[in-house]
């Protein structure tokens, strides 16, 4: 069947088993990937499949992991690495950052690093300390590196499979508590750009642009505020870097108005750049300031105070309010 309907996890899933199916040089690489699957199970049945040289369970190290990973980059494979939970990122921060993402600058376009950094990503999980953080922020900032998360099964099939095939690097953020959400995957079709931003519900009063897991909040917002008489737009981002201006420019031409919402901190957040990237762009076509909505400045709170944290569906539709009352 070309079309099924998966969880983001399957779909993931399949997407990895695919890539693995059509190019020998393609390696997954992290701890636990192997025999356990992965603690989301999102490499369920891959190393048994493709044996231990092709899904290799790592030591707890997370800079070994991306500098391994860099290493075989540089003698032609594909390496797509697994960092168990967000927070576990920072110890391989260094690597990414002054070797993944510089190393096709510094050898003037000679060399090119075709390695895939997935990292399951936010809250909404009750996790403890270090397993719901939100930092795209920290690596959207830099050039040479391209950051995307999917917010449906499609894209999550999709995506990985163009952040695979891509030769930069790609920082690819799973929104960790969607993995069980389903949706229809064709598995035939022609994907949108990667880099592209999609249209996810159609409206002509006001723009609410989101990413990740925040795309299904700011959906339920639409369909809550459509019961009061208006008609919200829902911008999918699905990327961070680079973002697509211009898609997000053609929609509050539009609509006039902008919110913008993440899980991330407001302070600093991808929604800064876009807020005033649009406020460039679009000042004539405005009729309220760019809002942002998003968490706290604070660092994440215990799993019982997450719902506090979290944007949710109250504080999109109070920014949906005052931006309609300008």
């Amino acid at each position: 069947m070309a079309v099924q309907k998966l969880t983001i996890a399957k779909a993931l899933n399949d997407s990895l088993r695919k890539a693995l199916e059509q190019d020998p040089k393609v390696l997954i690489m992290g701890e636990d990937v192997g025999k356990l699957g992965g603690v989301f199970r999102i490499t369920d049945g891959l190393q048994k499949d493709f044996g231990e040289e092709r899904v290799i369970d790592t030591p707890l190290a997370e800079s070994g992991i991306v500098g391994t990973a860099i290493g075989l980059a540089l003698r032609g494979y594909r390496p797509v690495v697994e960092i168990q939970f967000d927070g576990f990122v920072f110890p391989a921060y260094d690597q990414i950052v002054t070797q993944l993402a510089k190393m096709h600058a510094r050898s003037l376009g000679t060399i090119k690093m075709p390695v895939v950094i997935r990292i399951p990503y936010a809250g909404g999980i009750g996790a403890v300390e270090h397993h719901s953080e939100s930092p795209e922020t920290l690596f959207a900032h830099v050039p040479g590196l391209k950051v995307v998360s999917p917010s449906n099964a499609s894209d999550a099939y999709w995506m990985l499979q163009q952040a695979i095939l891509s030769d930069d690097p790609v920082i690819f953020f799973e929104p960790k508590r969607r993995y069980w959400d389903k949706g229809e995957v064709d598995v035939e079709a022609i994907p949108d750009a990667l880099h592209g931003s999609r249209v996810a519900r159609s409206g002509t009063d006001i723009t609410l642009a989101a990413y990740g897991p925040m795309v299904k909040v700011c959906l339920e917002a639409a369909a809550a505020a459509a019961e009061e008489g208006k008609s919200v737009e829902v911008v999918d981002l699905r990327s961070m870097s680079p973002v697509d201006f211009d898609g997000i420019q053609a929609s509050v031409e539009k609509t006039r108005r902008l919110v913008v919402v993440h899980e991330a901190p407001v302070f600093l957040g991808v929604g800064s750049e876009i807020a005033a990237r649009i406020t460039e762009r679009c000042f004539y076509h405005l009729e309220a300031p760019v809002l942002r909505v998003g968490g706290y400045h604070a660092p994440y709170p215990p799993a019982r105070l997450e719902d506090e944290y979290l944007p949710g569906l109250d504080r999109v539709l109070d920014a949906v309010d005052r931006s309609l009352a300008y």
